[in-house]
């Protein structure tokens, strides 16, 4: 039995402003940003720990779904988003 869902679609979320040294998949201009999450995609196993050979558990990987407004201070099509998908130990839950 794999890890459980922390987040289900529709859910605010917020990227954990984390600067980690070495290899992480979320991208720097995310940290920080809210998004909604859009889908659960499925679990694997955590690409961080994978590429300097530690043993890695199972985390969920999410799509989200972040406003262009929110990223960048302004959309030039009012309503234009972006959609990253980012590990479950990124993200935390907006109240």
């Amino acid at each position: 039995m794999g890890p459980r869902r922390m987040f289900e679609p529709g859910t605010s979320v917020s990227v954990k402003k984390l600067q980690p040294p070495g290899h992480v998949r979320t991208p720097t201009y995310l940290r920080g940003k809210t998004g909604i999450i859009e889908r659960a995609i499925r679990p694997f196993k955590n690409p961080e720990q994978l590429a300097y050979g530690l043993p890695a558990g199972e985390k969920y990987l999410y799509r989200v779904r972040f406003d262009m407004a929110e990223i960048w201070g302004s959309a030039e099509v009012p309503g234009d988003t972006v959609d990253a998908e980012i590990y479950e130990h990124w993200l935390e839950e907006m109240s």
